[in-house]
Protein backbone atom coordinates (compact mmCIF):
# COMPACT_ATOMS: atom_id res chain seq x y z
CA UNK A 1 0.00 0.00 0.00
CA UNK A 2 1.14 3.53 -0.70
CA UNK A 3 1.91 6.17 1.85
CA UNK A 4 -1.43 7.72 2.87
CA UNK A 5 0.10 10.32 5.20
CA UNK A 6 -0.10 13.08 2.61
CA UNK A 7 -3.85 12.63 2.17
CA UNK A 8 -4.83 11.91 5.76
CA UNK A 9 -6.74 14.83 7.26
CA UNK A 10 -5.53 16.02 10.66
CA UNK A 11 -7.93 15.31 13.51
CA UNK A 12 -10.42 18.09 14.10
CA UNK A 13 -9.95 20.03 17.29
CA UNK A 14 -12.86 19.55 19.67
CA UNK A 15 -14.89 22.67 20.31
CA UNK A 16 -15.25 22.99 24.06
CA UNK A 17 -18.61 23.92 25.52
CA UNK A 18 -18.78 26.93 27.79
CA UNK A 19 -19.08 24.65 30.83
CA UNK A 20 -16.01 22.67 29.80
CA UNK A 21 -14.05 25.92 29.66
CA UNK A 22 -15.22 26.84 33.15
CA UNK A 23 -14.37 23.36 34.41
CA UNK A 24 -10.81 23.79 33.12
CA UNK A 25 -10.53 27.12 34.96
CA UNK A 26 -11.91 25.54 38.11
CA UNK A 27 -9.41 22.67 37.87
CA UNK A 28 -6.53 25.12 37.47
CA UNK A 29 -7.68 27.07 40.52
CA UNK A 30 -7.91 23.94 42.64
CA UNK A 31 -4.32 23.12 41.72
CA UNK A 32 -2.84 26.59 42.16
CA UNK A 33 -4.88 28.61 44.67
CA UNK A 34 -4.27 28.62 48.39
CA UNK A 35 -7.01 26.57 50.14
CA UNK A 36 -8.36 29.58 52.05
CA UNK A 37 -8.70 31.69 48.89
CA UNK A 38 -10.38 28.83 47.05
CA UNK A 39 -12.81 28.34 49.93
CA UNK A 40 -13.93 32.00 49.76
CA UNK A 41 -14.76 31.63 46.07
CA UNK A 42 -16.44 28.24 46.37
CA UNK A 43 -18.47 29.15 49.45
CA UNK A 44 -19.80 32.39 47.93
CA UNK A 45 -20.92 30.56 44.80
CA UNK A 46 -22.53 27.76 46.83
CA UNK A 47 -24.45 30.30 48.90
CA UNK A 48 -25.74 32.02 45.77
CA UNK A 49 -26.97 28.74 44.34
CA UNK A 50 -28.63 27.75 47.61
CA UNK A 51 -30.38 31.10 48.08
CA UNK A 52 -31.26 31.82 44.45
CA UNK A 53 -34.83 33.02 43.97
CA UNK A 54 -36.57 34.94 41.18
CA UNK A 55 -40.08 34.92 42.62
CA UNK A 56 -41.94 38.15 41.91
CA UNK A 57 -39.57 39.32 39.18
CA UNK A 58 -40.26 39.48 35.42
CA UNK A 59 -40.32 36.04 33.83
CA UNK A 60 -40.91 34.59 30.38
CA UNK A 61 -44.04 36.13 28.87
CA UNK A 62 -43.84 39.28 30.99
CA UNK A 63 -43.04 42.74 29.69
CA UNK A 64 -39.35 43.56 29.84
CA UNK A 65 -38.76 46.47 32.27
CA UNK A 66 -38.31 49.84 30.58
CA UNK A 67 -34.74 50.88 31.18
CA UNK A 68 -31.85 52.91 29.80
CA UNK A 69 -28.38 51.51 29.28
CA UNK A 70 -25.29 53.46 28.26
CA UNK A 71 -23.05 52.11 25.50
CA UNK A 72 -19.29 52.42 25.71
CA UNK A 73 -19.56 55.17 23.10
CA UNK A 74 -21.71 57.17 25.54
CA UNK A 75 -25.00 56.68 23.70
CA UNK A 76 -28.26 55.98 25.52
CA UNK A 77 -29.92 52.68 24.67
CA UNK A 78 -33.56 52.60 25.74
CA UNK A 79 -35.01 49.13 26.19
CA UNK A 80 -37.16 47.72 24.82
CA UNK A 81 -38.00 50.70 22.61
CA UNK A 82 -34.71 50.90 20.71
CA UNK A 83 -34.63 47.18 19.90
CA UNK A 84 -38.23 46.62 18.82
CA UNK A 85 -37.62 45.70 15.16
CA UNK A 86 -36.26 42.22 15.88
CA UNK A 87 -35.63 40.10 18.97
CA UNK A 88 -32.60 41.16 20.97
CA UNK A 89 -30.31 39.06 23.15
CA UNK A 90 -28.97 40.53 26.39
CA UNK A 91 -26.04 38.89 28.15
CA UNK A 92 -25.48 40.14 31.71
CA UNK A 93 -21.99 39.71 33.14
CA UNK A 94 -20.16 40.89 36.23
CA UNK A 95 -17.18 43.14 35.34
CA UNK A 96 -14.26 43.46 32.95
CA UNK A 97 -11.70 41.82 35.22
CA UNK A 98 -13.84 38.78 36.05
CA UNK A 99 -11.94 35.69 34.82
CA UNK A 100 -15.13 33.76 34.07
CA UNK A 101 -16.51 36.71 32.08
CA UNK A 102 -13.30 36.73 30.05
CA UNK A 103 -14.13 33.15 29.09
CA UNK A 104 -17.86 33.69 28.50
CA UNK A 105 -17.78 36.78 26.28
CA UNK A 106 -15.24 35.44 23.76
CA UNK A 107 -17.27 32.20 23.70
CA UNK A 108 -20.41 34.18 22.84
CA UNK A 109 -18.39 36.16 20.29
CA UNK A 110 -17.43 32.94 18.50
CA UNK A 111 -20.48 30.71 19.00
CA UNK A 112 -23.50 33.00 19.38
CA UNK A 113 -22.81 36.33 17.74
CA UNK A 114 -22.14 35.05 14.16
CA UNK A 115 -25.56 33.43 13.89
CA UNK A 116 -27.27 36.42 15.48
CA UNK A 117 -25.51 38.77 13.07
CA UNK A 118 -26.61 36.59 10.15
CA UNK A 119 -30.20 37.04 11.29
CA UNK A 120 -29.80 40.74 11.97
CA UNK A 121 -30.38 40.27 15.70
CA UNK A 122 -28.48 42.44 18.17
CA UNK A 123 -26.37 40.98 20.97
CA UNK A 124 -25.81 43.35 23.89
CA UNK A 125 -23.49 42.51 26.78
CA UNK A 126 -24.46 44.34 29.97
CA UNK A 127 -22.49 45.05 33.16
CA UNK A 128 -22.97 47.73 35.84
CA UNK A 129 -19.28 48.63 35.70
CA UNK A 130 -18.57 52.26 34.67
CA UNK A 131 -17.79 52.56 30.97
CA UNK A 132 -14.21 53.74 31.44
CA UNK A 133 -13.29 50.47 33.13
CA UNK A 134 -15.73 48.26 31.27
CA UNK A 135 -14.15 49.03 27.90
CA UNK A 136 -11.13 46.88 28.82
CA UNK A 137 -13.00 43.65 28.13
CA UNK A 138 -14.23 44.80 24.72
CA UNK A 139 -10.74 45.85 23.70
CA UNK A 140 -9.07 42.70 25.07
CA UNK A 141 -11.27 40.38 23.03
CA UNK A 142 -12.15 42.59 20.05
CA UNK A 143 -15.83 42.09 20.82
CA UNK A 144 -17.90 43.00 17.73
CA UNK A 145 -21.18 43.41 19.60
CA UNK A 146 -22.44 46.21 21.82
CA UNK A 147 -21.15 46.36 25.38
CA UNK A 148 -23.19 48.62 27.65
CA UNK A 149 -23.26 49.66 31.28
CA UNK A 150 -26.31 49.40 33.52
CA UNK A 151 -26.00 52.61 35.58
CA UNK A 152 -26.58 52.02 39.28
CA UNK A 153 -27.67 48.42 38.54
CA UNK A 154 -31.13 49.81 37.81
CA UNK A 155 -32.07 47.18 35.21
CA UNK A 156 -30.33 44.31 36.99
CA UNK A 157 -32.21 45.12 40.18
CA UNK A 158 -35.52 45.40 38.31
CA UNK A 159 -34.94 41.90 36.96
CA UNK A 160 -34.02 40.60 40.42
CA UNK A 161 -30.68 39.19 39.30
CA UNK A 162 -28.24 40.99 41.62
CA UNK A 163 -26.39 39.57 44.61
CA UNK A 164 -24.32 41.07 47.42
CA UNK A 165 -20.82 39.94 48.33
CA UNK A 166 -20.61 37.93 51.51
CA UNK A 167 -18.14 39.16 54.13
CA UNK A 168 -15.25 36.86 53.15
CA UNK A 169 -15.60 37.85 49.48
CA UNK A 170 -15.76 41.51 50.38
CA UNK A 171 -12.67 41.25 52.59
CA UNK A 172 -10.76 39.38 49.88
CA UNK A 173 -11.61 42.03 47.31
CA UNK A 174 -10.62 44.88 49.63
CA UNK A 175 -7.32 43.13 50.37
CA UNK A 176 -6.58 43.20 46.64
CA UNK A 177 -7.38 46.92 46.43
CA UNK A 178 -10.94 46.51 45.18
CA UNK A 179 -13.84 48.86 45.82
CA UNK A 180 -17.50 48.74 44.81
CA UNK A 181 -17.40 51.98 42.84
CA UNK A 182 -14.98 50.38 40.39
CA UNK A 183 -17.36 47.44 39.99
CA UNK A 184 -20.70 49.16 39.70
CA UNK A 185 -20.36 52.90 40.29
CA UNK A 186 -22.11 52.71 43.69
CA UNK A 187 -21.14 52.17 47.30
CA UNK A 188 -22.80 48.73 47.38
CA UNK A 189 -20.86 45.48 47.03
CA UNK A 190 -23.39 44.25 44.49
CA UNK A 191 -23.16 42.64 41.06
CA UNK A 192 -25.51 40.94 38.61
CA UNK A 193 -25.65 37.19 38.38
CA UNK A 194 -24.76 36.11 34.85
CA UNK A 195 -27.94 35.91 32.79
CA UNK A 196 -29.28 35.78 29.26
CA UNK A 197 -32.57 37.40 28.26
CA UNK A 198 -34.24 37.38 24.85
CA UNK A 199 -36.69 40.21 24.26
CA UNK A 200 -39.22 39.70 21.45
CA UNK A 201 -40.56 42.40 19.14
CA UNK A 202 -43.50 43.04 21.46
CA UNK A 203 -41.12 43.91 24.29
CA UNK A 204 -41.80 40.68 26.18
CA UNK A 205 -39.31 38.28 27.71
CA UNK A 206 -39.14 35.30 25.36
CA UNK A 207 -36.29 33.56 27.21
CA UNK A 208 -34.72 33.94 30.65
CA UNK A 209 -31.80 32.00 32.05
CA UNK A 210 -30.12 33.28 35.21
CA UNK A 211 -27.00 31.59 36.61
CA UNK A 212 -26.49 32.05 40.37
CA UNK A 213 -23.09 30.35 40.03
CA UNK A 214 -20.96 32.54 37.76
CA UNK A 215 -18.98 29.45 36.76
CA UNK A 216 -22.04 27.93 35.08
CA UNK A 217 -23.64 29.99 32.31
CA UNK A 218 -26.00 29.70 29.37
CA UNK A 219 -24.70 27.71 26.40
CA UNK A 220 -25.05 29.33 22.96
CA UNK A 221 -27.15 26.50 21.53
CA UNK A 222 -29.89 27.08 24.13
CA UNK A 223 -30.21 30.72 23.09
CA UNK A 224 -30.28 29.85 19.39
CA UNK A 225 -32.95 27.21 19.97
CA UNK A 226 -35.15 29.71 21.76
CA UNK A 227 -34.67 32.25 18.98
CA UNK A 228 -35.73 29.56 16.49
CA UNK A 229 -38.88 29.00 18.55
CA UNK A 230 -39.56 32.74 18.63
CA UNK A 231 -39.19 32.93 14.84
CA UNK A 232 -41.52 29.96 14.38
CA UNK A 233 -44.13 31.70 16.50
CA UNK A 234 -43.70 34.98 14.61
CA UNK A 235 -42.85 36.95 17.74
Amino acid sequence: MGDLSATTEPPRQKILSLQERFDALDDERRRSWAPEALAVNVNQRATLVREHRLDGYPEEGDAFPASTLETLAGDALVLPRDTAQKPVVLVFFRFAGCPACNIALPYYRDHLYPELARRGIDLIAVSPQPAGLLSAIQVAHALPFTVATDPGLELSRALGITYHFDEPSKSASIAKGGNPEALNGTSEWELPKPAVYVIDTAGRIAFRDVSPDWMSRTEANLVLKRLHDVAELGL
